[in-house]
């Protein structure tokens, strides 16, 4: 085995152990121990992060922060990489948005000058495009690390018609249309509700929540399917051409949508109770470009909210 294939080979098995000595390192690679200490300090020239303790329960300990071993990629695979990341360019806040900025740093700079070329160019041709919203989450990498670890955290959040301070257990997280949304077992409302990251404004206390103590989804997979599964109203709308135009580019109705030969189309769909008022709201500024026909719950509220704004529009001199 060359140096070069044991400092790879050893970064691999230093990865794989919480903490270990010179001599066991110096047995598994057939070594002398003064060897491997060359190579120890070689890898942390290079920026691996270990430490070593002196005593008789001393060794090499490899920090929280671990360096990952060398990985050998195609040039497509490389490309397919940056291709990815393309798709989360324009959102405004990310998890881990400045270690996502470094990672493609130190990545491009691997590569030969003609396959940098080459991403550069799908940079340049390929947007994933998200409208900004206006709007930051500081939140998100905590409430991400909240998920992760089955934590519940106290908020104070901001709705759309009040401030208030709830307890939750988040499911996970899922980013559309340029905004990041939390589902969460809610103790106050004693079921799971959704939470706009946004609009978190603080954390006011976060400790471990006891396994199986409330009904919570294994995974955020899990919650969406189930989301996509409930339906609780059969929705018709009756569009025109420009309606057809506008509900194409909205995945929700887009879904159900379905477009007449003669002109104009129908949206013909089941939803859930929770997104019959989002599905008024959204219709609303059609105008006579949609019909609502069914249900008679939708068309109801169709109702109240033109009738709130004509009030309002009435009382503006």
């Amino acid at each position: 085995m060359s140096k070069a294939e044991r400092l790879i080979e050893m970064m691999i098995t230093i990865n794989a152990k919480k903490d270990f000595t010179v001599g066991e390192l110096a047995n598994e690679f057939s070594v002398s121990k003064r060897t491997i200490l060359r190579d120890l300090q070689e890898l942390e020239q290079a920026g691996f992060p270990l430490y070593s303790e002196v005593g008789a329960a001393g060794g090499y300990h490899i920090l929280k922060e671990r360096i990952l071993p060398p990985i050998a990629f195609s040039e497509s695979e490389a490309k397919a990489i940056f291709f990815a990341c393309q798709a989360l360019q324009y959102y405004r806040d990310l998890p881990f948005e400045q270690e996502t900025i470094s990672a493609l740093k130190k990545f491009l700079n691997c590569l030969p000058l003609d396959v940098q070329n080459s991403i550069t160019k799908i940079q340049n041709k390929i947007v994933f495009w998200i409208p900004d919203r206006h709007c930051d989450s500081p939140l998100l990498k905590s409430m991400f690390l909240a998920a992760i670890n089955r934590h519940a955290v106290t908020i104070r959040y901001s709705s759309t018609y009040a401030e208030s301070t709830r307890t939750i257990i988040p499911v996970g997280l899922y980013a559309m249309n340029g905004l990041w949304y939390l589902p969460a077992y809610c103790t106050t409302a004693k079921q799971i509700r959704v939470f706009r990251v946004d609009r978190i404004k603080e954390i006011i206390e976060e400790k471990p929540c006891p396994k199986g103590k409330y009904p919570i989804p294994a995974s955020i997979q899990e919650y969406l399917e189930k989301t996509e599964d409930k339906k609780d109203y059969h929705i018709k709308i009756q569009l025109t051409d420009i309606g057809v135009k506008r509900c194409e580019s909205e995945c929700l109705l887009a879904s159900g949508l379905k477009i007449i030969p003669t002109g104009g189309g129908i949206i013909d769909m089941e939803i859930s109770h929770a997104a019959l008022e989002w599905v008024a709201d959204y219709i609303l500024p059609f105008g006579n470009n949609a019909t609502v026909l069914e249900p008679v719950e939708l068309i109801g509220l169709m109702k109240q909210k033109a009738y709130e704004l004509y009030q309002h529009y009435c009382q503006l001199k």
